[in-house]
């Protein structure tokens, strides 16, 4: 199970093993950073996270997930000012990402523009997704890091902070956010639907017009 490979790798190497990790999700593999951060969490308050150089083990952790989070978010953008929509579409099924998930970040950042970066970072499964979107527009580079850091500080907080309230029952937590993740995917449905209608709509209105 991914789980059991994310708990290995963060037992193992620590600190840049969660670093590493949070860069895979933000390059949108499917690495969840629900059982990443919450996973380091419930390490940094039962010492298996040391602290280094008098900073508690959780702000190193804050710091690392997010940074990470970052640098794979930028990779992603990059992919989409550089490849575009075509180049993901061609080999987004190796990452688990299809054409609706693009449909619906696409759509999200047409409607909301830069905004969309930070909010959809608060979002599980499609939190990443946004990053190629942002790339394929072109969005200001430094807004970007910007927007996706905060986001992820605030997103790897909460993650953290159950870490610390659940510590050994830790893995109770996943469940309600595999709940979460089904509510998302179920308004990734409607909103790609309503968005394709409205589409569609709208050049109907056009051919009838000319």
């Amino acid at each position: 199970m991914v789980s059991n490979y994310i708990i290995t790798v963060i037992q193992t190497l620590g600190y840049p093993g969660i670093f590493f990790l949070m860069l895979l999700e933000g390059l949108l593999l499917p690495i969840p950073s629900e059982v990443v951060m919450i996973f380091g969490g419930v390490l940094a308050f039962t010492g298996e996270l040391p602290p280094e150089l008098g900073i508690p083990a959780f702000i190193i952790l804050l710091l690392v997930g997010s940074l990470g989070n970052m640098v794979g978010a930028f990779l992603a953008y990059m992919l989409g000012d550089y490849g575009g929509i075509p180049l993901i579409l061609r080999y987004g099924r190796y990452v688990m990402l299809d054409k609706s998930s693009i449909d619906w970040t696409q759509y999200w950042f047409e409607k909301y523009g830069t905004p969309a970066v930070f909010l959809t970072r608060l979002v599980p499964v499609f939190r990443t997704f946004i990053s190629i979107p942002a790339g394929v527009a072109k969005m200001n580079r430094g807004h970007f890091l910007t927007l996706t850091f905060v986001g992820a500080l605030i997103w790897d907080s909460v993650l953290i902070y159950f870490g610390y309230l659940l510590k050994l029952n830790w893995e109770s937590i996943l469940t309600f956010f595999n709940k979460f993740t089904d509510v998302a995917v179920a308004a990734l449905a409607i909103l790609v639907v309503a968005w394709l209608y409205t589409k569609l709509r709208k050049r109907r209105l056009n051919v009838s017009k000319n």
